[in-house]
């Protein structure tokens, strides 16, 4: 009896390029998943509402010698917060990033104005980001001491973080392990850089005689792409942020650690109460 083609079993060849197919057809649809996935970039939620802040800082080496000192201040219209962080470096040089975002549902990043120079940073720049329009702006002195604008429009994603992370990491789900955010990052040439926020346990600290427990996060920045393969090997790798937290229904940041910029040195910044003019004889008479 023929058996007619229609009918006929698959050789063998065939069966293995109808997996061989499917196999290909599986990848690609698991490959469209997670570009999707991280086309969608996930905002952090509003658990804790920012209000009107004046703090001051003192910015030291991790040796404990300050270098410079300043103030933090946040103000408050509607639902858009203003977070302004000044440092005066004793060695004459100057920090400041003002920073703008909502806190209806989520927070949302709208524009950010950085300005560094001085000897202490390595690059001399002042940067703006209209979280609007997606247009980044960097004025910039090259190596010769020539000002030079750099000048781009970028697809920004809803979860930029610039200026921002004192006050997402208080908003932080505790029982997720870890976060991600975006960040513009790099001078002259501005870039979008994924940071890897990752819960690292408990942190018990002092105050006074008192014993307390916070929390430490690890911020990771992620260069994608082959830059992210070439940057450690050529030491351009930017090095983690460490922050710690203190919990609860009233979360403050207690200090943190890390760069100012991608290749600067690691610095520990944290908040300090005043000291009076009265207080110091007394102080002195005690030694």
């Amino acid at each position: 009896m023929r058996v007619s083609k229609e009918l006929a079993p698959p050789s063998r060849n065939s069966q293995g390029f109808s997996r061989f197919r499917l196999t290909i057809e599986a990848l690609a649809l698991v490959f469209l998943a997670c570009v999707a996935m991280r086309s969608v970039a996930r905002t952090i939620r509003v658990r804790v509402i920012e209000g009107p802040t004046h703090a001051f800082l003192v910015l030291q080496t991790l040796d404990g010698k300050t270098i410079a000192e300043g103030d933090l201040i946040e103000t408050l219209k509607g639902v858009t917060v203003k977070t302004e962080t000044v440092l005066h470096f004793y060695d004459g040089s100057f920090y400041d990033e003002t920073t703008e975002f909502s806190e209806r549902a989520d927070f949302r990043f709208l524009n950010d104005h950085l300005t560094q120079k001085g000897p202490s940073f390595k690059q001399q720049m002042e940067r703006s980001i209209d979280g609007s329009t997606g247009q980044v702006t960097v004025n910039y002195t090259d190596d010769k001491g020539q000002q030079k604008q750099e000048s781009q429009h970028m697809k920004l994603p809803d979860d930029i973080a610039n200026g921002m992370f004192l006050t997402l990491i208080k908003n932080i789900d505790p029982s997720k392990s870890q976060t991600s955010v975006t960040v513009v990052a790099g001078a002259p040439k501005p870039r979008l850089v994924q940071v890897i926020i990752t819960l690292q346990g408990k942190a018990p600290f002092l105050i006074g005689k008192s014993k307390r427990e916070g929390m430490e996060y690890d911020l990771k920045p992620k260069i994608e792409g082959a830059a992210g393969v070439i940057a450690p090997l050529i030491g351009k790798q930017p090095p983690d942020t460490h922050v710690w937290v203190l919990g609860g229904e009233s979360p403050v940041v207690l200090k943190s650690e890390g760069p100012l910029e991608p290749d600067g040195p690691i610095w520990r910044m944290q908040n300090v109460g005043p000291s009076w003019p009265s207080d110091l004889p007394q102080a002195q008479s005690s030694k």
